[in-house]
């Protein structure tokens, strides 16, 4: 192809001299003008069919990825399982700034500086492109850059699939909130093979360095850093969420919020509820007897997606009315693709993918040259089974009737992966089908957020891989956003807490996946809760439809849940009344459970926590009763 420079396009940004520099000095900067422009450089040089991303390390030729052309999109695979999915230990931070994070000095014994510089000399000397991006979205965003290698240019697309195409033009002069610089070979040449991610930050420019191409940690959740940091300077969250309106057969809207950790069933809340052969849901099946619990339900509810995994909280769109309003903070989605198996798993969402308004870009997909990439044929990894963690990056505009206005949110569910538990192997898998919440025990489940039964999102350490195999779990931190915040738990927490007692018009849920107690539900659960809510109204209940669930950090359980008159199994509301589970295994998975909170939340008990903040914790580390709960923060029913 013909690349046509625009050098000039520079002179608009506010740019450190040496980055200047670096820019200046380097044989080739892209600025391609339109989107199109910029694919046809994600295919390389010659146009496909399959483009090698080679680096040179130290004289040796390393493969970091390869790009194979596909009817619709280019299927991006990475030699190593290892970079298929983010390390969750690749943050670092570079500067002085408040931070409960590694810092680079002390994980690597030295500063930050010299290879900060290095990578800029590096950068000087490559064949660039350089695209301008907005963080959080086209309408509240910051305007930001990426500098890329030319040859990493499927990077610097799905960078802007994610975040919305903009052109120089659009913003005129800035100084750029957000700068990500992409190095791939220094994740050899320093960091002994690791995904390596840093994060400098001043008050006005937070710039991270992307030391892998999975774009995960630095495209993706590294843009999300940057509005954890404007955010917490500001006063607002950009929650780690999804977000839908369920419109009923019955044409009643209710809008539910779903977070959790990763693999927490985000994007499963907006995907529709799956179905037999016959007709009928799989609601779960008893992991003892093998008997399958099947219902029937004859209509189910519309899906209008508003966000998809980063929700912008931000004080613009707030009307006052008692209930959060949100908005998304990207312009596509990133989408993971492990639960579609077969064709026709998810109709519309395959629609979108395989015959897409404009190339797309997958990630270990297993596409073959000018053959259609097909989301449900996933890349083995090394060990011949697929790879847990396939992805595609979608415009929300293909998404089948997403909504582009912010939304009030009715409700506020929060997911857990949750293994089996049975009376034989007692586990904290004993989650009811719906809990209703107070306020305050809805924080304590975002500040732990626990990450638990096999997670596909991401690689585990290996002190994880250890607690998660022998029954324990891993927290993900405040809001389930904390891998992702580059400032302190307490200052987050704090936000979280303010955020939770304003906006007093919500009711908080939680709704488990993969098992409740003996049943392996999957992702049903979570789908029949967002069904029931919405058919309730918003989720009102009536305090008498309501009783204490015999493990107080799962506030009430519903007495009753019916769909289309057919009531639900109450075992799958009250695991411990299943036969094969039983009093004496819930008790143990409650112990389970509640020493984890234990353990977790003595490190919020300092002098810069909020005060209701301590007197919640302070109640969960004397075993509170749901009513002692409840009273520090009454719920709305």
């Amino acid at each position: 192809m013909t690349v046509v420079e625009h050098r000039s396009y520079l002179d608009q940004l506010t740019l450190a001299p040496e980055v200047r520099a670096a820019l200046e000095t380097a044989p080739a900067v892209i600025i391609p003008a339109t989107r199109a422009e910029l694919y046809e450089l994600t295919l390389g040089p010659d146009g496909g069919p399959v483009f090698s991303v080679d680096y040179d390390v130290d004289g040796e030729v390393i493969t970091e990825a390869t790009v194979t052309r596909c009817r619709n999109g280019a299927a991006v695979n990475y030699p190593e399982d290892y970079m298929r999915r983010r390390d969750p230990k690749c943050m670092v931070i570079a500067d002085d700034r408040p931070t409960d994070k590694d810092r680079f000095a002390d994980r690597f014994g030295h500063g930050f500086a010299e290879t900060r510089q290095e990578t800029l000399d590096w950068l000087s000397r490559q064949e660039l492109i350089v695209v301008p991006f907005k963080a959080g979205g086209p309408t509240y965003g910051s305007p930001s850059i990426a500098i890329v290698p030319r040859n990493a240019a499927f990077f610097a697309t799905a960078l802007v699939d994610l975040q919305g195409w903009v052109t120089f033009e659009q913003l005129g002069e800035f100084a750029p909130r957000g700068i990500v610089y992409v190095a791939p070979p220094f994740r050899h040449t320093h960091f002994d093979g690791r995904q390596v991610v840093v994060h400098d930050r001043s008050e006005t420019l937070h710039e991270i360095f992307a030391y892998n191409l999975y774009p995960g940690p630095s495209a993706k959740k590294g843009v999300f850093s940057i509005l954890l940091d404007i955010g917490e300077q500001e006063g607002w969250i950009t929650a780690h969420a999804s977000s839908v309106r369920v419109t009923t057969p019955y044409d009643n809207e209710t809008v539910i919020m779903h977070e959790g950790a990763s693999g927490g069933g985000k994007s499963e809340m907006c995907q529709e509820l799956r179905r037999e052969h016959d007709g009928r849901i799989l609601l779960g099946t008893n992991v003892v007897t093998q008997e399958p619990y099947l219902i029937t339900l004859s209509e189910t509810s519309d899906l209008a997606p508003v966000t998809d995994d980063m929700t912008l909280c931000h004080p613009a769109v707030q009307d006052g009315s008692g209930k959060m309003v949100v908005a998304d903070a990207e312009d596509g989605w990133f989408v993971r693709v492990d639960n579609l198996k077969n064709y026709g798993e998810d109709v519309h969402f395959e629609r979108a993918v395989i015959h897409p308004d404009e190339p797309l870009i997958f990630f270990s997909i297993d596409g073959v040259a000018d053959a259609t990439a097909l989301p449900w044929e996933h890349t083995p990894d090394s060990t011949g089974k697929p790879c847990p963690n396939p992805r595609v990056v979608i415009p929300r505009r293909m998404v089948k009737g997403v909504v582009n206005d912010p939304e009030p949110v009715d409700v506020r569910t929060f997911g857990v992966r949750m293994p089996a538990c049975t009376a034989d192997a007692p586990s904290y898998g004993i989650m009811g089908l719906t809990h209703f919440v107070p306020p305050s025990i809805a924080w304590l489940w975002r500040l732990i957020a626990p990450r638990g039964d096999k997670n596909p999102s991401i690689g585990e350490a290996a002190d994880a891989v250890k607690k998660l195999e022998h029954g324990g779990m891993v927290s993900e931190g405040v809001g389930s956003y904390w891998p992702f915040s580059t400032g302190t738990k307490v200052e987050a927490a704090n936000l979280l807490l303010a955020q939770i007692t304003e906006f007093t018009r919500t009711r908080y849920v939680l709704t488990p996946n993969q098992h409740v107690g003996a049943y392996k539900v999957g992702f049903s659960a979570e789908w029949l809760t967002r069904e029931w809510l919405a058919r309730k109204g918003g989720g009102r209940m009536r305090a008498e439809n309501l009783e204490p669930a015999r493990c107080a950090l799962f506030g009430y359980a519903p007495r009753e849940i019916t769909l289309d008159g057919q009531p639900v199994r109450r075992t799958l509301l009250r695991p411990e009344l299943q036969s094969q589970v039983g009093t004496a295994a819930y008790d143990a998975g409650c112990a389970i459970l509640t020493g984890f909170f234990k353990a977790e939340l003595g490190q919020y008990l300092t002098d810069d926590l909020d005060p209701l903040g301590r007197r919640i914790i302070e109640a969960c580390l004397s075993d509170a009763t749901v009513e002692d709960y409840e009273a520090l923060t009454p719920m709305y029913l």
